[in-house]
């Protein structure tokens, strides 16, 4: 938008009587909470969705009674408020995020405008795993009646159900048909002497393979022969199995095609479950698992082919690395959150493919009774393993899980404290691999004593280190406290007469806590040094460039 254009659009909101379920003005003249931006950012995009317009907007620099600008300085360097739109994708269903975040200069000082898209038809939005609403002014949670409107804009058409005119019974793999009967005797035993009796026709009904004897596009991806794929063109049902060296390097692959019940047990069999041997810690590790759960491979294969979204024409794939497996598949992740399926561990009422989905629960495929996603994640506790990573971003949902412990001490506080609960598991999952904790996930965890360190460089607690005998790990990360490596500085520096910068850097490295990188460290040194020379303790007698310390 041109700036004439923009401020058409703030006058026209400024002469507002009040703020509406789309417009809200903030002061924000210097800092404004991010969690809180977070939500707003969910109430008026969801808002805007249910008032039909494409955008709501958010204005700082604005008060909110007689809307006069008082100077907001929020995120004052553009390229922090640029860095805005990927914080908050990463909160958001689906990653949904701004529009555009324009900045105006007025006499009476800077306005900061928020363009929030309206929520996609059929996907509410969360941040931070919570819908959020407008009641008037007031920022209140989505009640579930707006949830629902929402999610019922969603098309109706269930793809997966649709009947192939051209398609017969003979166009189903015979193998996969006695599977598929076995399955389904197995998932109800009761009528398991009941199914014997039925002909190929009745039990494909029985089981919603087929409808009134019509074949259906979920009969031809889960029983259909290889050669029948063309009844679905150019949708593709096929899983790519690619497997990498250390170095990322392709070492092997495989196409696998219809019947998908019968394709899951080939990927499976693709796959090298190897013994992974733990560190011996005491006895507090067994000596060897597989480095994957049979369950979380086959759960996560199944849910790709449940919820690929067929319709755009691509592919499933199983990518091994040697301690990674990542599964993907193409469509949104219908939930939003992960962590409120894993919390809730309730049934998911929307599905993209119904008909298939209700036809995989019948044959053993998928649970839709809920709780397979959080099985994978409490078999990775159970294994002292990261809990799975899941990107919901570009349209797709990657799922990766890791066969190995990535982090001893947060292994080490898994096996010692068998009453943390799975949301704590996940919070320290995020310590670990140094991802953002939300504020309400670090005051829980340091509220435990679970965590001490500042944002975003967290490390286990004094307490927790104690109980698993991680006191030189906590010891390293904790480091010592500033007037330690002022004073080795000034004494290195007396007694050598001088040091240069590498100088100064070989006398602390090792000493500085283990959870800074380079690039963290070569700055503390630069600050302890800064400051001595503030102190008037050391001087450069060297150049910019090339400093030498001396006394």
């Amino acid at each position: 938008m041109t700036n004439q254009q923009l401020e058409a659009i703030l006058q026209q909101l400024r002469s507002l009587g009040a703020e509406t379920e789309i417009v809200e003005f903030k002061e924000a003249k210097s800092s404004y909470d991010f969690s809180k931006l977070g939500k707003y950012f969910s109430a008026l995009s969801n808002e805007a969705n249910l008032k039909g317009k494409p955008f709501a907007w958010l204005v700082f620099g604005i008060e909110n009674k007689q809307h006069n600008i008082v100077n907001s300085q929020y995120r004052a360097i553009r390229k922090d408020l640029d860095s805005l739109k990927s914080e908050i994708a990463n909160k958001t269903t689906n990653r949904i995020t701004f529009m555009e975040i324009y900045e105006m200069m007025f006499p009476e000082g800077r306005v900061v405008m928020f363009q929030i898209p309206a929520a996609p038809k059929g996907f509410p939005i969360a941040f931070d795993g919570h819908y959020y609403g407008r009641d008037s002014e007031e920022l209140v949670p989505l009640n579930l009646e707006e949830i629902e409107r929402i999610r019922a804009q969603a098309t109706t058409e269930d793809w997966s159900a649709a009947i192939v005119p051209d398609a017969t019974i003979d166009d189903l793999d015979s193998q996969a048909l006695q599977v598929a009967r076995e399955n389904f005797k197995n998932k109800l035993p009761e009528k398991a002497q009941e199914v014997d009796t039925w002909d190929d026709i009745t039990f494909l009904n029985k089981a919603k393979l087929t409808i009134k004897g019509k074949i259906t596009r979920t009969a031809i991806i889960l029983l259909g022969k290889e050669e029948a794929e063309h009844f679905i063109n150019p949708a593709e049902a096929k899983i790519r199995w690619l497997l990498k060296d250390a170095n990322g390097n392709d070492k092997d692959y495989s196409i696998i095609g219809l019947p998908m019940l019968l394709a899951v047990d080939k990927v499976y069999a693709k796959i090298r479950n190897l013994k992974y041997r733990y560190m011996k810690d005491g006895t507090l590790f067994p000596d060897e698992v597989n480095q994957y759960e049979p369950y979380s491979i086959r759960e996560a294969i199944n849910n790709c082919i449940a919820h690929q979204d067929y319709t755009k024409h691509g592919r499933i794939n199983v990518v091994e690395m040697d301690d990674q497996l990542i599964f993907t598949n193409l469509g949104d992740f219908i939930p939003g959150s992960v962590e409120r399926v894993v919390m809730e561990d309730a049934p998911e009422e929307h599905y993209r493919n119904r008909f298939l989905a209700a036809a995989m629960f019948n044959l053993k495929m998928v649970d839709t009774a809920g709780g397979g996603i959080k099985k994978i994640f409490n078999y990775q506790r159970e294994r002292f393993f990261p809990m799975p990573d899941y990107d919901l971003s570009a349209n797709r949902v990657k799922v990766t899980i890791t066969g190995k412990v990535l982090d001893i001490d947060y292994a080490s506080m898994l096996a010692q404290n068998k009453d943390l609960t799975l949301e704590e598991i996940i919070m320290l999952d995020k310590v670990q691999k140094r991802q953002l904790l939300s504020a309400y996930e670090e005051k829980h965890l340091r509220s435990k004593k679970l965590i001490e360190g500042r944002k975003p460089n967290y490390y286990i607690g004094i307490k927790v280190a104690q109980q698993t005998g991680q006191k030189a790990v906590y010891s390293r990360n904790k480091g010592f406290d500033k007037g330690y490596y002022l004073d080795l500085i000034e004494r290195a520096v007396k007694e050598h007469e001088s040091l240069n910068r590498s100088d100064v850097d070989a006398l602390l490295w090792d000493k500085l806590p283990d959870w800074m990188d380079e690039k963290q460290r070569k700055i503390k040194i630069n600050n302890l040094l800064s400051e001595l020379r503030r102190m008037g303790k050391i001087k450069n007698t060297g150049t910019f460039s090339k400093p030498q310390w001396t006394l």
